[in-house]
């Protein structure tokens, strides 16, 4: 796996037309077809058609989670297949053209189980799409590759008018700032005055000033992460402190010269919540930045209830 992308696989009837969906999505940056969870290696178009080797006609799907998160894609994809159908997609009828999400990483399973089950929730009843690792993958030839790009008119199961729909689609944003009113209702006193009037609380009296536990720390506004357990550190300050943010596009920071100082505050960007101050006396080893922040503005999420809370994204940033 590309160390900045993601990964997934993706079973749909016949491959053309699924590689091609799925290319026009934004946020998918490389997908190619293959034959997976089969029982001959590396085998060819014509050992799949006519000698049972169990394989499913599949495309690897490479992409940014950013950009396209999973439950997008697999939302999308969706939309292509008869999703209680077995072994039959359109014309097309064998076991090579079973439907299927074949993971490599145990950390998207929270993501497909939520999908699927939302998806029969709104059907009614089961479907028959295969959800398992990823046991193989072989490339299929190289004409296969971007069939329909090469070949426009050529044979498709999917209607023409998705294709429009992939290159239109944009994912729901996932964190967005609720009104004052809600916030009013759903925040501690304390909370509200830190994120909303820029308050500060008492060190060494807060939440998490001395919590190390292995997690992620969200706003506590919009739900969205902005700090994890691997960033943190005891900088004797008496309130959280990070070396950085998860990623610095969700922060701003902006001169703060109140209480006769000037500091730098930090503020969420999609909650305009204010977190605290950054300075420059973090350790130098880490990039020498102390993000200090109020514990009022955060909530920690344990790295044992990250996936489940539907941070499953999230947990390779834990990773140091």
């Amino acid at each position: 796996m590309h160390n900045k992308y993601s990964e997934i696989y993706l079973a749909g009837g016949c491959f053309w037309g699924t590689e091609h969906f799925l290319r026009q999505v934004g946020g998918v940056v490389e997908t190619q077809v293959g034959f997976a969870n089969g029982n001959m290696e590396n085998p060819s178009y014509e050992d799949v058609c006519r000698r049972d080797t169990g394989h499913a006609e599949t495309v690897k799907v490479l992409y940014d989670r950013k950009l396209a998160p999973l439950d997008f894609i697999l939302d999308l994809f969706y939309r292509t297949i008869d999703p209680t159908s077995l072994n039959r997609q359109g014309n097309d009828r064998g076991t090579q053209y079973r439907t299927g999400i074949f993971f490599t990483d145990d950390s998207d399973v929270p993501v497909i189980q939520k999908s699927i089950a939302e998806l029969e929730a709104r059907l009614g009843r089961a479907t028959t799409i295969e959800v398992l690792p990823l046991r193989n993958f072989y490339p299929a030839e190289e004409y296969h590759q971007a069939y329909l790009e090469k070949n426009p008119h050529g044979y498709c199961h999917i209607e023409p008018e998705l294709f429009e729909l992939a290159k239109t689609a944009a994912p729901k944003p996932r964190f967005s700032k609720p009104d004052d009113s809600t916030l009013k209702a759903k925040l501690k006193p304390l909370q509200y005055e830190v994120t909303q009037n820029s308050a500060t609380e008492r060190p060494f009296a807060n939440e998490y000033w001395d919590k190390f536990e292995d997690g992620i720390y969200v706003d506590i506004t919009t739900g969205e992460p902005l700090f994890v357990s691997a960033d943190k550190f005891e900088s004797g300050c008496g309130w959280p402190s990070f070396t950085k943010p998860i990623d610095r596009a969700l922060i701003d920071e902006n001169t703060d010269s109140g209480h006769g100082m000037t500091r730098t505050e930090v503020r969420s960007k999609t909650g305009n919540a204010h977190l605290g101050h950054v300075f420059g006396d973090g350790p130098r080893e880490s990039g020498g930045m102390r993000y200090c922040i109020n514990s009022a503005s955060l909530k920690f999420i344990p790295k044992s209830r990250m996936a489940e809370e539907g941070y499953g994204d999230w947990l390779k940033a834990l990773e140091i």
